[in-house]
Order: C-alpha cells, then sequence, then structure tokens
C-alpha cells in the first residue's frame, strides 16, 4: 500500500477533526492512536467560553495566556455548532454557563472577570439572586450570584466522538493502533510505533496532547505538556430541569445534565496517576469531595445515586493553544490545544488538517505559533531514519 499524505498522530478530537478535514480536502490519510488514556474519551462535555477559575487559582502566572485566548474560544464554540449540523445530533446545548458565587468576596471576584471576559467580546452578565431565582431556582440557599456566560454550552461527548469516527471512516481514514515511540522528519516524516511498524509519510500532525512533549523534542521544541489526571461521575437520570453549564467562583467543579436526565460532575478534582500509560485511579477523597459540593449547590440532586466514577487524563502546557508546524521541521504540524482542551479541539483539528492540505487559513494562528518552544534540536539515537 502507498504511504499516504497525512500521517496524524493522537486518535483524540482533535487528531480525528483533523483527519476529517485533510481527507474532506482529497489527502490520503492515516490515523496512528495507542488507545491509551485519551482525554476525548474520558470527556464530561463541556463546551467552556469564560475564564475558568480553577485554572487562575492554580496557575495564575499563565491566566493570562488564556484570556488572550478568548476569542479563540467563542470560534471554538461556533466550530462544534458547524459540526452538529453536519454530522450531529450530538446533544448539544448553548443555554449559557453560571459561575456561582457564595459570598460578597467571590462576587467581586466575578466582577472583575465579568469585566476583563467583556472586553475580550464575550457576553457575560453578572446576577443577583432575585434574577438567579428566575433563571435557576433550583440553586442552593446559599448562593447569593453568579455570572452568566451566554457563550458557554454542553455536548454529549460519547455520541459526538463515535459520530466523527464514524465520519473519517466513511472518508477513508486509514485507522491505526499503535503506540508512536519516534518521529523523524526531512523531506517527509517516518514514525515508529511500538508495535516495531514505522509509519512514513509526507506530513505528519502530532495531535498527541500530553504525550506530544516527548515526540517533537528530538525536533526542536521543549513542549511543557503534562499529563493531569483528573476525576469525574455520572449519576442515575434525575427530574431536575439543569440547562446551563454550572461552575464555582471558588471551588473546582463542573455539573450539567444531559437529555438523558443524568448529571455529570467533575471539574478538576485529581486522580491518582499509575503512570502516563496506565489507567488513572479514583480517588475517594475526590469521589465524596466532589459529588458532596455538587449536592451543596444543587440541592435537588442530592438523592440521586452515582452510577459510574472514571479518571482520565488532562493536558497542561502554557495555556495557549500549540498550533502550527515546527520551526525545524515544517513537514510536521503541532496541534495542542489550550485550557479545556475538548472545547478547543475541534477548531485545532480542522485549522491543522486545513494547514496540511494547504489551504488557506480564516484564522490568525500565529500568536499560536510552535516557534514560542523552540529549543535546539537533539537527534537521539531512537530516532527513525527516513530512508533516502
Amino acid at each position: 500500500m502507498a504511504a499516504p499524505d497525512l500521517l496524524v498522530i493522537g486518535g483524540g478530537i482533535v487528531g480525528q477533526t483533523a483527519a476529517i478535514r485533510a481527507a474532506e480536502a482529497g489527502m490520503r490519510v492515516r490515523l496512528v492512536d495507542a488507545g491509551v488514556n485519551a482525554g476525548s474519551t474520558a470527556n464530561a462535555g463541556s463546551l467552556h467560553v469564560q475564564l475558568q477559575s480553577r485554572f487562575i487559582r492554580l496557575f495564575p502566572e499563565l491566566a493570562p495566556n488564556v484570556e488572550a485566548s478568548l476569542p479563540l474560544y467563542l470560534a471554538a464554540v461556533r466550530e462544534w455548532e458547524r459540526l452538529e449540523a453536519a454530522h450531529g445530533p450530538f446533544e448539544l446545548v448553548r443555554q449559557g454557563g453560571l459561575m456561582l458565587a457564595e459570598g460578597a468576596e467571590q462576587m467581586r471576584f466575578l466582577e472583575g472577570k465579568a469585566a476583563r471576559e467583556a472586553a475580550r467580546g464575550l457576553s457575560v452578565e453578572l446576577l443577583d439572586r432575585p434574577a438567579l431565582d428566575r433563571l435557576a431556582p433550583w440553586l442552593g440557599p446559599q448562593i447569593v450570584g453568579a455570572e452568566l456566560c451566554r457563550d458557554e454550552g454542553k455536548l454529549n461527548p460519547l455520541v459526538a466522538n463515535r459520530a466523527l469516527r464514524a465520519r473519517a471512516a466513511a472518508l477513508g481514514v486509514e485507522m491505526r493502533a499503535d503506540r508512536i515511540v519516534a518521529l523523524e522528519a526531512g523531506a517527509g516524516v517516518a514514525a515508529r510505533g511500538a508495535s516495531g511498524a514505522v509509519h512514513a509519510a509526507r506530513q505528519a500532525i502530532v495531535a498527541a496532547a500530553w504525550g506530544a512533549g516527548a515526540l517533537v523534542a528530538p525536533l526542536g521544541l521543549a513542549l511543557p505538556v503534562r499529563a493531569e489526571p483528573l476525576h469525574m461521575n455520572i449519576t442515575e437520570p434525575g427530574a431536575a430541569q439543569i440547562g446551563h453549564l454550572i461552575q464555582h467562583a471558588e471551588r473546582s467543579i463542573t455539573l450539567k445534565q444531559f437529555a438523558s436526565g443524568q448529571i455529570v460532575i467533575g471539574g478538576g478534582w485529581p486522580a491518582e496517576s499509575r503512570g502516563d500509560w496506565a489507567t488513572p485511579a479514583v480517588r475517594a477523597a475526590s469521589l465524596l469531595g466532589n459529588v458532596a459540593l455538587a449536592a451543596r449547590l444543587v440541592p435537588a440532586i442530592a438523592g440521586l445515586r452515582v452510577i459510574r466514577t472514571w479518571a482520565g487524563m488532562n493536558t497542561t502546557a502554557d495555556g495557549r493553544t500549540v498550533l502550527g508546524r515546527l520551526p525545524a521541521a515544517p513537514s510536521v504540524i503541532l496541534a495542542v490545544p489550550g485550557d479545556a482542551g475538548y472545547t478547543l479541539g475541534p477548531l485545532a483539528g480542522r485549522i491543522a488538517g486545513e494547514l496540511a492540505a494547504g489551504l488557506p487559513a480564516a484564522e490568525d494562528i500565529a500568536p499560536l505559533s510552535p516557534a514560542r518552544f523552540a529549543a535546539p534540536v537533539r537527534l537521539g539515537a531512537s530516532a527513525v531514519r527516513l530512508s533516502a
């Protein structure tokens, strides 16, 4: 079989949408995925746009990078809507997101945050308790107010992932199960898998999230990605009608309700790492703390049973998407979305696929260039050598 035009490394939301766009443009595409700890398959389906208080609290020095990227989040949600119109439905709902406050200090935090977000084009509004009672009367009595971001939403990632994989298959994308352990680039690219197979192509898109750093290091990039194991839960169906994505001004939580009536609860509670290539273990403290906080914020769901809890890998870098050709290896395109990677994934993937296909870009990706992480090229002994 002839070598493909494009090799996509990583089969999560970024890799799938990149493969789809490149295949739609007429490219022969091979997608290779390790099948281990993909953030997309463990995602809870939040469509984030506003600044997340969790990120500001944990990574204050990186928060300006996310703030500068807020217009990208708006474009990313529109990309999700385009995909759903073409390949859905994905149970996508955009009734907005509520970030809750339980006191005056938290409301002051939201006031300052909302002003910064409005300056970047977000549709935000501060709500007092009477306004919240009209919009979300099911909230706990201790909630004094909230910020409403009308741009946010939610979807069912299980449905979306399945539909996009089917679309890729229908377009003839060749899918291989393998873990790429080394990558070399010259006139083309060659990637060696843990299976021993060498995958060669004219170009490659590296969409391997937290695994991308090790692959591009020999190609001149010191990419500061790391795997962050996080915890999630889902309940039995409930009668509550929660149309919004729920967050908190100070505590780590996301809460949303699927069309099935089930409540998905997550938002950054830690899981126990067992190594990057093993599924993280659930922590009892995260399970109990996460669902207890959810029940305090929305008392109507307190009696629901948690029917499944799981852990998956999030990817952290510098808070900003990394997207573009490698300075020292232009046959390789890097596509690692910033904070809230599932939200940004389809946009990053579509742009990467268009870049590979030589299509004109509608977005200015210069500020997202991998060049900001450029480092001396180090060709290790494990690098795959391209044939002459």
